[in-house]
């Protein structure tokens, strides 16, 4: 009995010395993770034309809609917002040379008075997605109206991506009327086609870069926000930069089958297999995974969380699966996390008493860096198992690009903008689901970072390519504010 007592009492001891052992480990990552913001004093809040809103108000009533089949489906509408650009901003017009790529893209070329000093390129785009049919009556304000109500504008583009686009613009007109001349030379790149791949315009205008054997200290992107009481535990706005981009691959699967009469049906139809196969897909996602960029992210953001929130993130190697399942119960945040698998297009039949002799459906995937399309073919094909499916990849494809690194100048200088001109957020670096322009510039710079300065909360995320997309007119005067800062520190 007494050995029986004695083997309880070591064991309840090495118990309680693993917990401390323990403990003591976490409380020890929790103190050693530092905060990395670097203090920046708030630069004085610059005046904002008051017409700038009305401006960008014009901007969204041309319904610049791109259509990947139809390339020319908005060129009035293009030419139109050409024409609008070419008024509302004279001095920049004076200042900057301006080509026409692709049929409908502008390159402006903003010459500096550094030879010596290597070129920037900002990044924005003309078109714009459509409005989902049948959903225009949801809208509180006509989609194409660019109404300005309620401390708003109001339309598709306010957000994505003309409110950069003018804000850009508004910013450089500011600084021409001013006499600025930047020290290294900037170029301002719009692309036509950035909702339908941009293989027309931002490729274009990427080629033509190149052709001239021109290499870009760095560029910038629309991209990840500023977000507020999205991340759980953290009492301040979140900026995030995007230094990596998500790959795209959209794959086409097509099963085959004999056609023939509903009376009598075969043991395997195509509707039938396809089903089977798409069910494989959702049900065998890619894995969710915390590496590269997301890991350093929470390691940046670690140390401003508070309570538990903070352990956890400061404690990966421990509860690396809780926050996995906790970041899975949300799209938006399993797609940090995962190479996403969305089925979007499904084709088969057409009368209710035939078999159709084939099924078609569409499937889209959004790559984390170190996926690629063969890996994700590959995964596709050994999930649905089935010789009778062929799968072939769909024209636009990209693999993930290059990660930026954040120890370099341009991440530092443009994290210092963003304090200046938001001294309340916090910055960290961050990976950007969507795919942008910006991708096919990989021939012409090594540092491509991805940043919108707009503020936006879990519900105004609902509004991206969604209904009531909106800006507020404040938020606008800051993304103003922004840029002007931005071009000052890059180029001044």
């Amino acid at each position: 009995m007494r050995r029986l007592i004695k083997i309880i009492r070591n064991f309840l001891l090495l118990l309680i010395a693993a917990t401390l052992l323990l403990a003591a480990i976490l409380l020890f990552n929790v103190f050693s993770h530092r905060s990395r913001q670097i203090e920046v004093a708030a630069v004085p809040r610059a005046t904002v034309d008051q017409g700038a809103a009305m401006r960008l108000s014009e901007a969204i009533r041309f319904q610049t809609i791109s259509n990947f089949l139809n390339p020319e489906q908005g060129a009035e509408a293009l030419q139109g917002l050409r024409a609008h650009i070419e008024k509302s901003f004279p001095a920049f017009h004076a200042a900057a040379k301006r080509e026409l790529i692709g049929g409908h893209s502008l390159l402006y070329t903003w010459q500096g008075t550094d030879p010596k000093a290597a070129p920037i390129a900002l990044l924005a785009h003309q078109d714009v997605v459509p409005v989902a049919p049948g959903t225009e009556k949801d809208w509180q304000q006509p989609p194409f109206e660019g109404v300005i109500a309620d401390g708003y504008i109001w339309g598709r583009g306010s957000w994505d991506n003309k409110g950069n686009l003018y804000a850009m613009l508004e910013a450089a007109e500011q600084m021409a009327k001013q006499g600025f001349a930047p020290k290294r030379t900037i170029y301002f790149a719009f692309g036509h086609d950035e909702e339908v791949a941009g293989t027309r315009g931002a490729r274009a205008i990427a080629a033509a870069l190149a052709a001239r054997g021109i290499k870009l200290d760095f560029l910038l992107d629309e991209g990840l926000l500023i977000t507020d009481g999205i991340l759980k535990g953290l009492d301040k706005p979140a900026a995030l930069i995007g230094v990596a981009e998500k790959g795209y691959a959209t794959l086409v699967l097509t099963a085959q089958a004999t056609p023939g009469h509903s009376s009598m049906p075969p043991r395997q139809t195509a509707i039938g297999m396809m089903s089977a196969a798409l069910a494989r897909l959702e049900d065998h996602r890619l894995p969710m995974q915390i590496r590269g960029t997301v890991s350093e992210m929470f390691d940046t953001v670690a140390p401003e969380m508070s309570g538990f929130s903070r352990v956890v993130l400061s404690n990966l190697w421990l509860f690396k699966p809780l926050l996995l399942r906790e970041f899975e119960k949300t799209g938006p945040t399993e797609a940090t996390v995962r190479t996403t698998t969305a089925l979007t297009i499904f084709n088969a039949g057409d009368k209710d008493n035939v078999l159709p002799g084939n099924a078609e459906a569409t499937v889209n995937f959004r790559l984390l860096p170190g996926d690629t399309q063969a890996s994700v073919i590959d995964h596709v094909r050994a999930t649905v198992g089935n010789e009778r499916i062929a799968v072939e990849p769909f024209p636009g494809n990209t693999d993930p690009p290059p990660v930026t690194g954040t120890a370099g100048p341009s991440f530092k200088m443009l994290n210092r903008t963003i304090r200046e001109i938001f001294p309340d957020v916090i910055v960290a670096p961050g990976l950007m689901v969507a795919a942008t322009d910006s991708r096919h510039f990989t021939g012409v710079t090594d540092t491509i970072l991805r940043f919108s300065p707009v503020r936006a909360t879990s519900d105004d995320l609902k509004r991206f390519h969604g209904t009531n997309e909106r800006i507020s007119v404040e938020g606008y005067a800051d993304m103003i504010r922004f840029y002007r800062r931005l071009i000052e520190n890059s180029a001044g």
